[in-house]
């Protein structure tokens, strides 16, 4: 499929700047490396908002705890007890 972009000047700029440091081989591959980034961005901008609703769900059902000093120094104690241990991290924790 070809597509004709209109662009400023200043992304035309950074684009050939991206070519030209020897990284993409022509404006296609910093194209599609820019939509690829957008895509992936956006598959994360997902999981956060379904992470976030199935919270407020939880919360909506009670099943939430009070937050405090000591709730969170409980969770650091646990994270550096599993680190040290060599557990498995769970990955909603993970980034």
């Amino acid at each position: 499929m070809t597509m004709h972009v209109n662009l400023s000047p200043e992304m035309e700029g950074f684009i050939k700047s991206k070519v030209s440091s020897g990284f993409y081989g022509n404006a296609t591959e910093v194209i599609r490396d820019a939509i690829r980034r957008m895509q992936a961005e956006e598959s994360r901008i997902a999981a956060w908002q379904a992470a976030i609703k199935q919270g407020d769900d939880q919360l909506d059902r009670g099943e939430g705890i009070v937050y405090t000093s000591k709730t969170l120094n409980d969770i650091t104690e646990s994270a550096i007890s599993a680190m040290h241990s060599r557990q498995t991290m769970d990955p909603d924790v993970l980034p």
